[in-house]
């Protein structure tokens, strides 16, 4: 019997259909027409000896086969990436271009602090940034839009934890309630909590892990939230706390290492959200990714070391 010949090149727009849903995010991520897409898949069919996509409405799914096809192409683009990462390794100097994505606090308070670090021990080594939230940005790290995502997780609320990515722990951050100038509130953690009970709040959207874990939070306290302003700019809810509209929960890092221009009380419980570092699996090694995991330790450590203010 004859062995199958598969190409690489149509191995990775399957992969891609499963990742991005249809054949015109396909098409549009890696400049193509839909067409050709098309036309390239119904060449993998044949190759492979059997259908592949199915009508499912107006778009098209993967069948049983083409899931299959789609779990080897993974492992083979798995040990590519370990490929890469040991040719780089042994290189002298880092060269190219690494993708970041980071949310919004994160990009301000740890990624420039980082860059500076990159490009004074790596200057051939480009990092194009991109601010986005975990819950798009890691999606695209599978579909290889970039190559190192920053995240976040919230206490009892972590990201589904995906097979295709390797994680790496990367600092926990506070949250403290953050009181509007001349508000009286008790010291103690709870206490300071229901004093806020009757304010106006500020909070992320609804739907965000953010969201579900401060009405959680408020909740066991014995109220309610009046949350008035709804926005995911922690910027704007430490602007609004600021000018007496708000309270709100909000990470050390918003402050960006500077002491805090509002005060703050403690949590019950001293809760924190855990920042890691995604990338695809087989890419760790990657000296490039060594090198900016390293620079965004580095800048966390200096950010979070604990002032008088935060105690």
């Amino acid at each position: 019997m004859a062995s199958m010949t598969y190409d690489l090149h149509r191995l990775r727009l399957l992969r891609e259909l499963k990742h991005r849903g249809t054949l015109a995010a396909v098409a549009a991520a890696l400049s193509y027409s839909p067409s050709t897409v098309s036309q390239q898949l119904s060449q993998l069919e044949s190759e492979a000896g059997v259908r592949l996509l199915e009508p499912a409405g107006r778009r098209v799914r993967l069948t049983e086969q083409a899931e299959i096809l789609v779990a080897h192409t993974e492992a083979v683009l798995e040990r590519l990436e370990r490929a890469e990462a040991d040719i780089a390794a042994s290189a002298t100097g880092l060269t190219g271009t690494l993708r970041v994505a980071a949310f919004q606090t994160a990009a301000l308070a740890l990624l420039p602090a980082a860059l500076t670090r990159l490009h004074t021990a790596h200057p051939g080594l480009r990092v194009h940034l991109t601010q986005s939230e975990p819950e798009q940005a890691l999606p695209a790290l599978l579909a290889r839009d970039f190559d190192l995502v920053v995240t976040e997780e919230f206490p009892g609320r972590p990201h589904p934890r995906t097979d295709g990515l390797e994680r790496e722990p990367l600092c926990d951050d506070a949250l403290r309630l953050a009181l509007p100038p001349g508000t009286d509130a008790p010291s103690a953690p709870a206490a300071a909590l229901r004093a806020l009970a009757g304010h106006p709040w500020a909070m992320e959207p609804e739907g965000s892990a953010a969201r579900h874990w401060t009405v959680t939070l408020c909740r066991e306290a014995g109220f309610e939230p009046d949350v008035r302003f709804e926005s995911p700019d922690l910027l704007l809810h430490l602007r609004l706390v600021e000018q007496g509209h708000a309270a709100a929960l909000l990470p050390d890092l918003v402050h960006g290492g500077r002491p805090p221009a509002v005060p703050l009380r403690p949590l019950p419980g001293g809760p924190v959200r855990a920042l890691s570092t995604a990338v695809r699996r087989g890419r760790g090694g990657h000296p490039a990714i060594r090198a900016c995991r390293a620079a965004l330790r580095e800048a966390a450590a200096d950010v979070l070391t604990p002032g008088p203010a935060r105690r």
